[in-house]
């Protein structure tokens, strides 16, 4: 994929997983054969499996370049760590070669904003160094959500356990606590005056939403607000990972609008090629125009 240019900013991506994922029953419970039967010719074999018992999905970093820093939107899944999902357990990817192939070193990172803290936007926070997680990026400032934070801190006062995000705070999040590198940020923090985080929450709590805006033009790095193409024109059917069904929906309405009124470009993390999307209003439902270079 060809670098993106938003204004002053330059986005490229960088892949950590693509291919077959969940069963499609287990992560849309509410999908129906009758949407299957609408939509299989552009469905498959792209976005689902040539059956529609699967999806095929992405998980990828949005490397951001401003005109004074480098910022990743996400980090993906990570190696070496012990995960509840098979495919994103105790990987070993050439991750960190090809953020390297985008021209971009680890040491010359200086944001990480992750939109959430589930196990497959987190894990290149850190990496395994001599026995220890320590700071993928030594220089970069971690951007997380003062509620997402809060979420998933088992000190925090009504924690409660998910298995999905079994080790994830202790091997992705609290290095990155203890190096002093995070930075808690709320609705509305930006960064360059050119990106700006934005409340959508659902998925998890203190799921954000980044968008970037320069010289007229808008994106938006949407995270988990949608997983899969398929919610464009379906959007009420839930990921089996929304905490807040209601809540996720009503998020997923607005930036689908939003995307739609606003000629945003739309830049979510799992989308299979070509991985990002403009959204337009078809009388009354919402369809995809696949943005390429």
């Amino acid at each position: 994929m060809h670098p993106i240019t938003i204004g002053e900013a330059t986005v490229a991506r960088v892949e950590d997983n693509l291919g077959p994922s969940l069963m499609t029953k287990v992560m849309f419970p509410d999908f129906r054969a009758s949407i299957w039967a609408a939509e299989q010719h552009w469905l498959a074999p792209v976005y689902m499996l040539p059956d529609g018992s699967q999806l095929r999905t992405s998980v990828h970093t949005w490397v951001v370049r401003t005109p004074r820093h480098v910022v990743l939107v996400d980090s993906c899944v990570g190696n070496h760590k012990p995960r509840h999902t098979p495919y994103f357990n105790m990987r070993d990817v050439p991750w960190l070669d090809r953020l390297r192939s985008v021209g971009v070193a680890p040491e010359e990172v200086d944001y990480v904003m992750c939109t959430h803290l589930h196990a497959d936007h987190v894990g290149w926070n850190t990496r395994l160094h001599d026995g220890r997680w320590v700071p993928t990026f030594p220089n970069a400032k971690y951007l997380f959500g003062r509620d997402e934070y809060a979420r998933w801190d088992p000190a925090v006062a009504g924690w409660t356990f998910n298995a999905f995000n079994e080790h994830v705070f202790e091997d992705s999040i609290l290095p990155v606590v203890e190096s002093g590198q995070m930075v808690l940020v709320d609705d509305g923090h930006a960064v360059d005056d050119l990106l700006t985080v934005e409340a959508a929450v659902g998925h998890t709590p203190g799921h954000y939403a980044v968008r970037v805006r320069s010289a007229g033009r808008e994106g938006l790095f949407c995270g988990d607000v949608l997983h899969h193409p398929v919610q464009v024109p379906y959007p009420e059917l839930c990921s089996v990972f929304d905490d807040d069904r209601g809540a996720a929906l009503q998020t997923r309405l607005r930036v689908l609008e939003n995307c739609a009124d606003r000629d945003v470009l739309l830049l979510p993390t799992h989308f299979a090629e070509p991985h990002c999307c403009r959204i337009v209003d078809e009388r009354g439902r919402f369809g995809i125009r696949w943005f390429t270079v």
